[in-house]
């Protein structure tokens, strides 16, 4: 009956009966604990009883325990054919082992066992499969097969430790056991809690240094000795551990910073600072943010110091492939055969990754705030480690990464003024190996720039040849050298061959293109300054162009997260960017100087279509819809409304020219270039009112030299831009009146038609021959051979381009004027 159902009358005997089975069933069964409160002292001793009793198992020992577990359950699937259940312990399994070899412990015989047993069980129930014909289900089919793979895949992994196992069972297990002793040893001592860290794993147990009978013990009983014989052993334990799962970074660099403080000899601290270097540099994987900046300044120095020691002891050398050589021993050039003792690794990979650390902080810090210039301080002191790395290349002779780290320099001091150049070399003078060359011995930082740019033109790398005539011509560009920039950007014919270089030189392209610009407006060039210029503003993508910033247009797909980082990551930093306001003034007004003129000179609605600058007449039709215009406000109103009262002879000044260097020339400049062209346009527009015009008035109303005034004009005259002639003894300016007639003005049409049909044949034939000659095809004959007739074809369109247009400049213009009269002659005959 059950207790619960139980009345008073019940049966009193089976009731005790009961009761007294109930009591058996209890005795066996724990009591529960009393409350810290309630306990009596009898409770505590006898709590002591338990105490000595109970196991503790090291977490090494539970995991060879769930080993042999799983091993044993999926012996005993395999023996009643159950192959799904033997597949998932087969995985458990190999978790397991996995777990075993990320904490650095090395691989149980138990394992290895049960693999090959599993092979021949493999094997024969494959082949009583075939023997028998009833096949078994599908399930178990399948799970046979893939058992298949798993374990071929399993035997060709562990294949050096299976044949370890064959051939002497014995002593591997044997040791298997002394490799586990240390750990064992230390629980012997009666180490209950030792206190843990994570060099290796979560669970390293470290023991105070300050007693003898204590040493750090790394997983699998692998002891860590600060101690200079112990260095190579405890070099192997972190370097096995590097990039695993649960390592901490920190305590490596912890234990690499003691190693060095140990270190004697110069090959162990050479040995010491290349894995604590990298560890610095692994301590942050993330792709977005950047190293912090105590551990960059930390690396700096540890790469200085590298350099320092290699550079004094030649008899080491430090490079990227060697010979193998045992990492466990002590090495010196008595030891070696030439005397040099080669070290495998990489002091240009440091650099780099030094500068490129230094680059990303200064893209995720805020460049308006005080951090971002104490970050940019840190640039001297990367500078000095870049030209000691430099000089020590120089010494050994190693021209690859001499022409890597020559590169890293000049994109250092390409962009920069003179006073700050200057600056950044100051820090060589203290120097104890200062490289070849140096401002103090080239006297002028263009001659600096010149000699660095001549080394990398004899390198073997084209990236790098071609970033260095970029960061040249940027330079003279930014000293006001134009035509040597210039007659350097034409010889080096990128402007055919850029579109297939990386994006990084891209940039830099885009970056030399707007400051040759820039330099030509500066220089009074205004043709040319709009003609370099055009090609960036027509993309409406200058920030992207010049990696400043990331456009998203309107119609454009929105960009993927990767594709977002990643053109994140190429954004220069703030110090380095071309004002793009500034950028846009000189454009906007260099294509004013050049489009205004050329509305006042045609007359035709046709030809008023054709246009220069379609940025810059996209804003003046904009400007000129406009009901009511207020007063202008930013840069781009300003311009437009200097432009509008241009053909009045008025301009005005911008603040912005202040930004320029030398930025009072810069507007004496731009005044005598507006008056000038402030003069053309009022002949074009009012030279049809004339008859005369006085010399001296156009002198005094554009304020400018009667000289200048007729040069102008007799430029004019010559050009055949305008229909006048100059009388010197009256010092007027006679206007010759030319009606065109509907014959003449259908000429010009024609001609004009003709020239765009040519035009447009030339580049049909060049889509459908494919003779645009480019980088690729100058090694081959048949391109070369392209290329001269493509060049000849063009040459010949140029010139039948040249002809008409000649023939459609302006009023009375001699093509126009001879085929005009012949037309007319022939109509007069046929009249009479």
């Amino acid at each position: 009956m059950s207790r619960f159902l139980r009345t008073a009358g019940s049966d009193s005997s089976s009731s005790e009966s009961e009761s007294e089975s109930e009591e058996e069933e209890i005795e066996p069964t724990t009591e529960k604990k009393k409350g810290r409160f309630l306990r009596s002292d009898s409770d505590e001793e006898s709590e002591d009883e338990e105490d000595v009793k109970r196991i503790i198992k090291s977490s090494k020992d539970k995991r060879l325990e769930e080993i042999e577990a799983t091993g044993k359950a999926m012996d005993n699937a395999v023996k009643i054919n159950d192959w799904p259940v033997t597949s998932t312990e087969f995985d458990k399994l190999l978790r397991l082992v996995q777990r075993q070899s990320n904490v650095s412990e090395p691989i149980p015989p138990f394992f290895l066992k049960t693999l090959t047993n599993l092979e021949d069980s493999l094997n024969a129930a494959l082949a009583k499969e075939k023997e028998a014909k009833k096949k078994m289900n599908a399930a178990n089919a399948r799970a046979l097969n893939s058992m298949k793979q798993k374990v071929k895949k399993s035997m060709k992994e562990y294949e050096k430790e299976i044949s370890q196992y064959q051939a002497d069972p014995e002593a591997f297990e044997r040791e298997y056991a002394l490799h586990t002793q240390p750990v064992e040893a230390a629980h012997a001592k009666g180490i209950k809690k030792p206190k843990k860290i994570a060099d290796g794993g979560s669970e390293e147990e470290h023991f105070p240094e300050d007693d003898d009978d204590f040493t750090t013990v790394g997983k699998g009983g692998k002891a860590m000795q600060f101690t200079a014989d112990a260095i190579f052993k405890t070099l192997k334990i972190v370097h096995e551990a590097r990039g695993k799962k649960n390592t901490d970074r920190g305590e490596q660099m912890r234990i690499l910073e003691k190693l060095l403080e140990v270190a004697v000899t110069s090959y162990q601290r050479i040995r010491v600072l290349l894995a604590l270097v990298s560890s610095r540099f692994d301590y942050n994987s993330s792709m977005t943010s950047y190293m912090p900046i105590d551990l960059w300044v930390a690396a700096e120095r540890e790469v200085d110091k590298l350099i320092s020691i290699v550079a004094k002891e030649s008899a080491y050398s430090i490079q990227e492939t060697t010979e193998d050589y045992d990492e466990l021993l002590e090495r010196s050039p008595d030891t070696e055969p030439d005397s040099i003792v080669r070290i495998r690794g990489s002091i240009i990979s440091f650099v780099d990754r030094l500068d490129d650390e230094f680059t990303k902080s200064l893209q995720n810090i805020d460049p308006h705030g005080t951090e971002y210039v104490d970050r940019l301080k840190d640039e001297k002191v990367l500078y000095r480690t870049i030209c000691r790395a430099q000089a020590f290349y120089e010494t050994s002779s190693q021209p690859e990464p001499l022409a890597r780290v020559i590169m890293r320099r000049l994109e250092h001091i390409y962009s920069k003024p003179d006073a700050v150049v200057s600056a950044l070399e100051s820090t060589l003078s203290t120097s104890e190996d200062p490289p070849s060359v140096t401002l103090a011995s080239s006297s002028t930082t263009s001659s600096l720039i010149h000699a660095l740019c001549v080394h990398l033109y004899k390198a073997d790398n084209s990236l790098l040849r071609t970033r260095a005539i970029l960061t040249h011509i940027y330079h003279h560009a930014l000293h006001n050298d134009f035509y040597t920039a210039r007659d350097m950007m034409l010889m080096s014919h990128l402007q055919e061959s850029i579109h297939s270089a990386d994006v990084a030189t891209q940039i830099l392209y885009n970056r030399t293109v707007v400051q040759l610009g820039l330099c030509a407006f500066r220089c009074g060039l205004i043709k040319e300054s709009q003609a370099m210029l055009q090609d960036i503003f027509a993309t409406q993508r200058v920030k992207e162009l010049l990696a400043q910033g990331v456009h998203q247009q309107r119609f454009q797909a929105q960009l993927t997260p990767e594709q977002e980082r990643a053109e994140r990551a190429r954004q220069l930093p703030f110090h380095m960017h071309i004002n793009t306001e500034l950028l846009e003034a000189a454009f906007l007004v260099s294509s004013m100087l050049v489009e205004i003129p050329l509305l006042a000179s045609i007359d035709s609605e046709e030809q008023k279509r054709k246009v220069i600058s379609k940025p810059f007449r996209r804003l003046l039709d904009f400007a000129d819809r406009q009901v009511f215009t207020g007063p202008p406000e930013s840069t781009r109103d300003h311009i437009m409304q200097a432009s509008k009262a241009l053909q009045d002879g008025e301009w005005e000044n911008i603040k912005i020219w202040s930004l320029m260097p030398e930025f009072a020339s810069v507007k004496e400049m731009l005044a005598k270039r507006i008056q000038e062209q402030g003069l053309r346009t009022y002949l074009f527009t009012y030279a049809p009112l004339y008859t005369t015009l006085s010399l001296s008035l156009l002198s005094r109303t554009f304020a400018l030299p009667l000289r200048t005034v007729t040069s102008i004009i007799s430029k004019m005259i010559w050009n055949e831009e305008l229909s006048a002639s100059l009388d010197q003894s009256t010092g007027v300016v006679v206007f010759h009146r030319i009606e065109l007639s509907r014959q003449q003005q259908l000429t010009q049409v024609i001609a004009e038609k003709i020239s765009n049909m040519v035009e447009q044949n030339e580049k049909t034939l060049d889509v459908k021959l494919g003779t645009s000659v480019g980088w690729g095809d100058r090694g081959d004959a048949k391109g070369e051979k392209r290329g001269e007739q493509t060049q000849e074809r063009r040459g010949r369109g140029d010139r039948i381009r040249g002809g008409l247009r000649a023939g459609t400049r302006g009023r009375g213009s001699r093509f126009a004027q001879g085929l005009g009269n012949q037309m007319a002659g022939h109509s007069s005959q046929r009249a009479r």
